[in-house]
């Protein structure tokens, strides 16, 4: 990470603004979908696998469009892709809010997968605007915006809550969601430079597929890759899984799982905000070391402590431990070459596959062994991370670029 780094102009505070707040948004919007899933499964009349075959829509647009975003911020540049992106993320949201209305399950799923596909281009376009703004000012940032996000999620999870409260009828509350997203977006996108992450001396025929595969071939992606995929699992694990894993491991009422749920969600949103100056102070790959560190602590903690007391103490550091390693894995990945929105691309890929496959896979595998034995695999993705953790290190200083547009060198 360079030492000194000329500070960020008037105009461009408004591009760090942005970013800010459009991760909050997205945490918004995730977060209030989330909280009425029962609202739309009772609207539809059918069970919790049907409603998890309904819900696959999400994962496959969200891999879609992380996969199609690399290849098109690389094009376009990430702003007109985080305004593509929202406009794709409201129509998902308007059309699942019509599927539960008129009760449609075929609707819903289609609506899911636009929503998910907006979520997942504007992810890798986001991630690009932080690196970039990283770069700039010469310390972390990209902590501190999936911070933002995990802000969000609360946030929208309490809008979630009061519509349920309040009986507001889902089609209501996601169609008004989808009108502020679309209209709020624009006034906020117009303050993002206008090109971040455009390759400008790219041959065409090199910006397609292959050009997406090339990244692949560098050995340090692939362990970034490592990380991004451990740290992820070990954190959609806990998403999904910890509050009935403390309910069935230490015997407890659902209040008290949600409560220690609680606990991590404020652990990881806390290291995410204040963890940018520890990073700055030790660098990535230490940093992601002693992550991985106190996640492992963490996990094992809550296995074997026996006792609700310690259990929270591990709460917290499972969550603090998973708190920086995927938005420092993507920060290397912008900081890796010249092709950043390729690279983080590839590596948001490996990530949120673990948030989306691994969840189910430890279902699975709780079904068979109990939820605490299942947590040992999740165990075995922070280890991974730790041990691959060199891969995050900052590289070498090169030529400084220009800040809208990315350049790339023909070979």
């Amino acid at each position: 990470m360079p030492t000194e780094s000329p500070t960020l102009k008037h105009g461009e505070r408004g591009w760090k603004t942005a970013t800010f707040v459009i991760f909050v948004g997205t945490g918004i919007t995730y977060a209030s979908w989330v909280t009425r899933t029962p609202a739309i499964r009772s609207s539809l009349g059918v069970g919790t696998g049907d409603m998890g075959l309904i819900i696959l829509g999400l994962s496959i647009g969200s891999m879609a469009g992380l996969l199609l975003a690399g290849p098109v911020v690389a094009r376009i540049g990430a702003r007109h892709v985080i305004t593509a992106a929202a406009a794709v993320a409201s129509l998902g949201l308007f059309t699942v809010g019509l599927g539960s209305g008129v009760a449609i399950a075929a609707l819903v799923g289609l609506g899911l997968a636009f929503t998910g596909a907006g979520f997942g281009m504007c992810e890798v376009a986001l991630n690009v605007e932080g690196a970039a703004i990283e770069k700039r000012m010469g310390r972390s940032f990209l902590p501190s915006l999936h911070g933002a996000f995990s802000l969000g999620t609360l946030a929208g999870a309490g809008l979630g809550a009061i519509a349920e409260l309040f009986d507001i009828p889902v089609p209501l509350h996601l169609g008004v969601l989808a009108v502020v997203v679309l209209v709020s977006s624009g006034s906020v996108v117009a303050l993002l430079p206008p090109a971040t992450g455009r390759e400008i001396t790219r041959p065409r025929r090199r910006a397609g597929i292959s050009g997406g595969l090339t990244v692949w071939r560098d050995t340090r992606i692939v362990l970034l890759g490592l990380i991004a995929l451990g740290m992820a699992f070990a954190e959609g694990s806990a998403n999904d899984w910890l509050p009935l894993g403390i309910v069935d491991g230490y015997g407890v009422g659902s209040a008290t799982g949600a409560a220690f749920y609680v606990v991590f969600v404020a652990a990881m949103t806390s290291g995410r905000l204040l963890g940018g100056r520890v990073v700055d102070r030790y660098g990535r790959s230490v940093t992601v070391r002693w992550s991985a560190a106190l996640a492992v602590a963490g996990i094992l903690t809550v296995i074997l402590a026996g006792n609700l007391i310690l259990a929270a103490v591990g709460c917290a550091l499972w969550g603090v431990g998973v708190a920086l390693g995927f938005p420092l894995a993507l920060s290397a990945a912008a900081d890796s070459g010249a092709d950043a929105a390729r690279r983080v691309s590839a590596v948001s890929t490996l990530g949120y596959m673990a948030f989306l496959v691994g969840p189910p896979l430890l279902g699975l595998l709780g079904e068979q062994f109990g939820l605490m034995q299942a947590f040992y695999v999740v165990l075995a993705g922070a280890v991974l991370a730790g041990l691959v953790a060199s891969a995050a290190g900052e590289a070498r200083e090169t030529d400084e670029v220009p800040l809208a547009e990315e350049q790339i060198c023909s070979k």
